[in-house]
């Protein structure tokens, strides 16, 4: 399922409480998705790490009840317990914990309840894990313990990860490189046994090793350690095309400006239009942008005017609207 698909399926499981276990690759946003829809309900987030506890951490450790005479069990204080809070209980990377720590979950997860403790009503379960085709540090789930859950499998989908990089800012040589070359958004080899490789993580960090204004001379390197030699090499050699684009202010002002027609260039410039216009949006900007996409080639016209639709800019109320559909509508689907 792409990542669109998992958030609305977990929209309406998380409102039944019914549990559910995300599965995917490491490194395509599992958990960033499920922190989105606790701040999109206004929920509270407990991010739980099986793999860090030991058994007795998730049931408690018992006392003894001098005044009942009777052993009870000091539930662990990371636990919710506010009897009218509602929130998601996020069990990440569940399939890491040793088969002991899983069997302590398996009360939590169906009962609601662990020892002496119970989950307040308001919340919900939620698991994320990697495939245990991966090859990472995973355990095999226990029968019993997946029988409690509704299993989704997790793809990567180029465009529902382009969509949310435009809203989060994400720098527009990033997205244009992918749009490039979509299969280095996510290069995962497991049978190579790789310290860095692409995935939408390692390239937002990308995202934040160019915003720090690091030397130059370091880039190559340090994004090497992030998204594996090959792809740091493509990606800095496809940023040099960013010196041939024309300026975006003055294009969008309506002023003539020289463009190169070259592939790289063209995805270049439509990633940092799109970013343009998110950044500050003006009826004269959109009105220039599908001028200026009267000017390109058929296939990236409509991939500018594709992508300002994406982005909620409102290509349908400029001016020009009418004349790009009667240039290029044919070439929708």
């Amino acid at each position: 399922m792409r990542a669109e698909e998992i958030k609305k399926s977990l929209d309406s499981l998380i409102e039944s409480q019914i549990p559910v276990f995300v599965w995917g690759s490491p490194g395509i946003g599992k958990s960033s998705i499920i922190k989105e829809i606790a701040l999109d309900k206004d929920l509270e987030f407990v991010d739980l790490r099986l793999s860090l506890l030991d058994p007795t951490d998730l049931k408690g450790i018992p006392f003894f009840d001098k005044d009942n005479n009777e052993a009870v069990w000091a539930s662990p204080n990371f636990l919710p317990k506010e009897a009218n809070s509602k929130g998601i209980l996020f069990l990440d990377e569940i399939n890491t914990a040793p088969p002991s720590v899983q069997a302590s979950a398996y009360q939590l997860v169906l009962d609601r309840k662990v020892g002496d403790y119970e989950l307040p009503k308001g919340w919900s379960i939620v698991a994320a894990g990697n495939h245990e085709s991966d090859r990472g540090v995973v355990y095999r789930m226990p029968p019993p313990l997946a029988n409690r859950f509704v299993h989704l499998n997790m793809d990567v989908s180029f465009d529902d990860w382009k969509s949310w990089a435009y809203d989060s800012g994400i720098d527009s040589s990033i997205i244009a490189f992918l749009q490039y070359d979509s299969t280095k958004l996510f290069d995962f080899d497991p049978s190579k046994n790789e310290k860095s490789f692409p995935t939408p993580r390692s390239w937002e960090y990308v995202h934040k090793i160019l915003a720090s204004g690091i030397e130059s001379t370091l880039l190559i390197d340090i994004i090497s350690g992030a998204v594996g030699a090959e792809s740091a090499t493509s990606f800095m050699s496809f940023r040099k095309v960013m010196n041939r684009l024309p300026n975006i202010d003055k294009l969008l002002n309506g002023d003539d400006v020289e463009i190169e027609h070259d592939s790289q260039v063209l995805f270049a410039l439509i990633a940092g239009v799109v970013t343009n216009i998110k950044q500050s949006s003006t009826k004269e900007k959109i009105d220039n942008a599908l001028k200026f996409s009267l000017s390109l080639p058929k296939e990236f016209s409509v991939m500018l005017v594709k992508d300002m639709q994406q982005n909620r800019i409102n290509v349908e109320g400029s001016a020009i609207w009418e004349d790009w559909v009667e240039e290029f509508a044919y070439l929708l689907v």
